[in-house]
């Protein structure tokens, strides 16, 4: 059988993992030269596709690709861009077919969350549509921890990691200055409209270390005076308390209380700034002194506190990808199955991505509190193994050293495309 080659692209927000992912993709591949030949990187995801934009990953060291996985963010570049269906824009996908053909790829590798499971499986469908055989295979990635079927998403371990280890510690800091200045410390995390990350606040207290910690969840609709007597009891029975906050939390009426207005390029809600919104609410009712942070990138970024779980399963899921696809398997996404929670053990398994592709997975209601405001400990449970262990990157004159890639260009055998 002649070998063709593959290509790999990153999609979405990246994360602190994401280049485990790549590295176990590449590596596995490069165990089967006998099937796979080179594996071309999309450079910024399925634009490098489209316009020719390809990156030949064999310029790169078995050294260089071993340290993808200590290294945050998206080595080859992302991209927020989803595929339209196959009668909306033909001509993307028939654009698709030329440059695989030009470069006699066969496998196609798409890490990333929802939407990217969204095109990963339209390109699949090349083949009976279109005519043309490819095999794709999504590897999942997403920091809000929302697909479905995967017990958890590579990237969101990461994430939950650096928040809870933060609201703990910020928590310490808002302590020590109650007495006469700040009592209230409100911090703003991803999470359009799963609460994933914001739940991972609550891992800050536990029965070794409590906390005043109240959470806001986008699945809750937010009740302004039931929130405020929340904060306010809290403030009275331990000095201070801290605030955890989903970007995407919504008031009754169904709006977010952070929508500026504007849109992505998938069409979401550009949110940000509810951080400073609700530490308001606080100040105007209460009167209490406030900071408030908003964690952003750096949340996705941390890959000095990155989670051993969380690094193990990335990189398993981009050799399971390879493994699936030289099984023959296509529009599938290899998905992490939690065998036990005491002790915590986990295999690979496989999802039909026609069952991944834009299903968004929120929090469970017994996950939270009655009162709306925190965890259960059936939460607790499930999250508290993917912030497990530590992997941290190799350092340098006190400096993470991460490694950036050559990122050599394909010569390209096409004409233009604009995208």
């Amino acid at each position: 059988m002649a070998r063709k080659n593959a290509f790999y692209a990153q999609s979405g927000g990246v994360t602190a993992v994401i280049n485990a992912s790549a590295c176990g993709v590449i590596e596995t591949a490069r165990q089967h030269k006998d099937k796979i030949g080179k594996v071309y990187a999309g450079r910024n995801g399925i634009i490098g596709a489209l316009t020719e934009d390809l990156i030949d990953t064999s310029k790169d060291s078995a050294q260089a690709i071993a340290a993808l996985r200590y290294t945050p963010s998206g080595a080859f570049g992302s991209c927020r861009f989803k595929l339209k269906g196959l009668e909306e824009n033909r001509i993307q996908y028939e654009r698709l077919i030329e440059v695989f053909k030009a470069h006699n790829i066969g496998y196609f590798f798409y890490n990333g969350g929802g939407d990217s499971a969204d095109t990963c499986l339209k390109v699949s469908q090349l083949a009976d549509k279109m005519g043309y055989p490819i095999q794709a295979i999504h590897v999942p990635k997403t920091v809000d921890n929302d697909l479905p079927i995967t017990d958890c998403c590579p990237g969101f371990g990461s994430v939950a990691k650096y928040i809870a280890v933060s609201v703990r510690e910020a928590s310490f800091d808002v302590a020590s200055m109650a007495k006469t200045s700040t009592k209230v410390f409100v911090a703003e995390v991803m999470g359009r409209h799963a609460g994933w990350i914001a739940a991972a606040g609550g891992l800050a207290s536990d029965k070794n270390c409590e906390l005043p910690i109240v959470i806001l969840f986008p699945e809750i609709p937010f009740n302004k005076e039931q929130f405020l007597a929340k904060v306010d009891g809290m403030v009275k029975q331990y000095g201070y308390c801290s605030v955890v906050v989903s970007e995407g939390v919504k008031g009754e009426d169904g709006k977010f209380l952070s929508d500026q207005g504007l849109r992505d390029a998938f069409g979401h809600a550009q949110l940000g700034g509810v951080a400073p919104v609700v530490a308001n609410i606080v100040r105007e009712a209460l009167g209490y002194k406030y900071h408030w942070a908003v964690a952003d990138y750096l949340q996705r970024a941390a890959r000095h506190i990155a989670s051993r779980t969380d690094v193990d399963q990335a990189y398993a899921l981009g050799k399971a990808a390879v493994e699936l696809a030289l099984k023959g398997q296509n529009a599938v996404m290899p998905a992490i199955v939690r065998v036990s929670g005491k002790p915590y053990k986990w295999k690979i398994g496989v999802a039909q991505l026609k069952e991944v592709a834009n299903v968004e997975k929120m929090m469970p209601r017994d996950f939270i509190t009655k009162d709306g405001f925190g965890i259960t400990e059936k939460c607790r449970a499930y999250l508290a193994p993917l912030i497990k262990g530590e992997d941290y990157p190799p350092f340098k004159d006190g400096l993470p050293q991460y490694v950036r890639l050559k990122n050599a260009a394909v010569p390209r055998k096409l004409g233009e495309f604009k995208v």
